[in-house]
């Protein structure tokens, strides 16, 4: 296994010619995706892997400031795709993996068919003519309140992004990955998400974008979902699912699985 394998625990499944790539947002990693992938093994080759900082990596590796911006996280994707010579997938991205897969698909558009985006934003502060879903007071006070005390932060976190109580299995699934991450590194990884702004690249995408919401999610807005799909240089379409929750293959796997299948399946030009 080569460092670029090793360092992501990266792990290939499933039989089938074309190339799946899944990858999971912050305060989860791999595992997130376990409702998925059964559905995909015998049609497609799986690529599964940790972004860099997710609690099953190591936190040595993590250098706060390549992931200063998050350019960093795409460079890694890329060097994935090239570690394991991969010549085109499809990709599929939630919350801030879905940009980076966006920034990644600008720079090497010929190794991605399509992308998946669920419940992604190129912006979460609002601006003006921009409804991002949040202030600059309340990303300050989120900030304050990792910095303060991470494992209480975790506790009130995990039930409003999952959209459920504590005794919900997806809330504590969601709470056991978020606080396997080094507190300091949530933290950076936080204010790099919370504070980035891609809106300036979105026009320069030249590959098919599918992009998935969630009908009620604390972190994205409706109206974002049609933001990027008003700017995003390539050829779009927009599904808003019947789900709650800011990590709806998580928590409603049921309604969320049919969708991604379909998406990934069926191309834009198909009537998806």
């Amino acid at each position: 296994m080569g460092i670029v394998e090793d360092a992501h625990n990266i792990r290939v499944l499933g039989t089938g010619e074309k190339i799946i790539v899944l990858a999971h947002g912050f305060g989860t990693d791999q595992s997130v995706w376990k409702h998925l992938v059964p559905h995909l093994l015998n049609d497609y080759r799986v690529i599964l892997y940790d972004t860099m900082g997710a609690g099953p990596t190591n936190p040595d590796y993590f250098d706060f400031d390549r992931y200063a911006t998050l350019e960093g996280y795409a460079y890694d994707l890329l060097a994935i795709l090239e570690e394991l010579q991969v010549d085109t997938c499809i990709y599929v991205g939630h919350s801030v993996s879905a940009m980076v897969g966006v920034i990644a698909s600008i720079t090497r558009p010929d190794f991605f068919s399509k992308l998946i985006l669920m419940c992604s934003s190129p912006r979460y502060l609002n601006d003006v003519d921009y409804y991002g879903g949040f202030e600059q007071e309340d990303l300050d006070q989120l900030f304050n309140a990792v910095a303060s005390n991470f494992k209480a932060w975790c506790s009130g976190f995990a039930p409003l992004a999952v959209g459920g109580d504590m005794d919900s299995i997806a809330v504590q699934e969601f709470s056991r990955t978020l606080f396997n991450i080094r507190p300091d590194i949530a933290l950076s990884v936080v204010q790099t998400i919370f504070q980035s702004d891609l809106r300036h690249v979105l026009g320069h995408v030249s590959v098919p974008c599918h992009i998935l919401q969630s009908s009620k999610d604390c972190a994205v807005p409706t109206d974002v979902s049609d933001y990027l799909h008003k700017h995003l240089g390539s050829v779009s379409i927009v599904e808003v699912m019947s789900t709650e929750g800011h990590l709806p293959h998580l928590s409603s796997p049921d309604i969320v699985n049919p969708v991604l299948i379909r998406h990934i399946q069926c191309d834009i030009e198909e009537n998806c």
